[in-house]
């Protein structure tokens, strides 16, 4: 990464930035004070300790640091970065507004006109400054405030109809949780909390929908004996997710990230749980049955994987009247569930976690990741068939959740 190319332009953009965020703290600072001296100390000692960061990154030996030291500081450096990058586009516009002014004035007959006098009320130049610095302070705050929330574990519920529901399994309750990352976690006795409340809904039956860990089996070490706990009347069951390959570790060899995955096969057997492979299960309540599919990981996504295989699970599921899929990407709903298996009457999904950032509030929904999956948190339908994308259990990447909160489903069937 030292020698690449891309890490030097990114080191030189973090510290234009520096220094464009800085020429706008100083038109905002009074002229002369204890606090514009120590709020600029202050400023480059934050600036050049994560440039340094930066620069030392690749010879830091992460791995033997506290998990949540490496989580919390990349996390620090990146939502500076960030914040730096949002606050500087507002100066940006206001340079080109003042450039444009000079420009027109060097061609125009009369010179242009002063925007506000001295004593006159604020300047659009000092007032483009505070927008910019308030917006990014704020947003990098709020980064920081989504620290505390990403155990704060959130239980949907919603009722689900379907015409053709064998009468059985009506008000069949269904826990449905994705994407638990172990790999993430720093607080166990937190984790488990949310184990109590899944447990608390007594559901008839338990689904997860991939990512179990960030990239090792051995992530689930120490969280076996709290996910074990999980049970229901019918069961507890589970697919692969994109992370549960390994696909973003560099392996000494095949044969080892073979191994890993073949480990974390195991670690879904130790817990109890009907890991599901690309095959469908029959369950029975009463003289009724319908199917539960379940298959490896597919995305219509170019840089995640296909792993899955609806043409071998789907196979001797046609004979049952109701239908549910696990499936990790929801973007395989769109690509290939609604197109070629219109009798899958619900299906589960994951892998977006709403990108642990966004607004949901009645009527209005919004989070980056929209932009690049359609379907990325909730409830969706086309025509007969519905999909439902859980927003993750745990987090990766951002140690955090802002408005997106971690969430435990509990879907009643009627």
């Amino acid at each position: 990464m030292r020698n690449s190319g891309f890490f030097f332009f990114l080191l030189g953009l973090m510290a234009l930035l520096d220094f464009y965020i800085f020429q706008a703290l100083q038109v905002v600072l009074p002229a002369s004070s204890k606090a514009r001296m120590a709020i600029i100390i202050g400023y480059w000692v934050i600036s050049i300790s994560g440039l340094v960061y930066f620069i030392l990154m690749p010879y830091m030996n992460t791995d033997a640091w506290p998990r949540w030291l490496v989580s919390y500081s990349r996390a620090i450096v990146i939502g500076l970065f960030v914040s730096k990058l949002i606050a500087a586009l507002f100066f940006a516009v206001d340079d080109l507004r003042r450039g444009g002014t000079w420009i027109f004035s060097k061609f125009a007959q009369k010179p242009a006109a002063v925007v506000a006098q001295d004593g006159a009320g604020i300047s659009r130049s000092v007032f483009m400054s505070w927008l910019g610095l308030a917006v990014g302070g704020t947003l990098f705050s709020t980064l920081v405030y989504g620290f505390g929330n990403k155990y704060r574990y959130q239980v949907n519920r919603l009722k689900m109809n379907f015409k053709n529901l064998p009468a059985s399994f009506k008000g069949m309750r269904i826990v449905h949780i994705s994407d638990i990352h172990s790999g993430s976690f720093t607080d166990k006795e937190a984790v488990e909390k949310g184990i109590k409340k899944i447990l608390k809904e007594k559901p008839d039956m338990i689904l997860f929908t991939g990512d179990l860990v960030n990239d090792r089996a051995t992530e689930m070490t120490d969280y076996i004996d709290v996910f074990s706990k999980l049970n229901a009347p019918l069961g507890v069951y589970s697919t692969l997710g994109n992370h549960d390959y390994g696909d973003y570790v560099k392996w000494e060899s095949h044969a080892a990230k073979k191994e890993n995955l073949e480990q974390l096969k195991q670690v879904h057997k130790q817990m109890g749980w009907r890991l599901l492979m690309n095959e469908h299960v029959v369950l029975e309540k009463g003289n009724d049955r319908i199917a539960l599919l379940g298959i490896e990981n597919w995305s219509a996504k170019g840089n995640f994987g296909k792993y899955g295989k609806m043409e071998e699970a789907y196979p001797g599921s046609e004979q049952y009247p109701f239908k549910i899929l696990m499936s990790h990407d929801p973007s395989h709903w769109d690509a290939e569930v609604t197109q070629k298996y219109g009798d899958i009457d619900l299906t589960l999904a994951g892998h977006t976690h709403g990108m642990q950032f966004g607004v949901e509030l009645p009527g209005f929904r919004w989070s980056p990741v929209q932009y690049m999956y359609k379907r990325w948190a909730g409830l969706y339908e086309a025509g007969d068939q519905k999909l439902y994308v859980n927003r993750g259990y745990g987090f990766i990447g951002y140690p955090g959740r802002v408005g997106i909160l971690p969430e435990i489903t509990v879907i009643e069937l009627s």
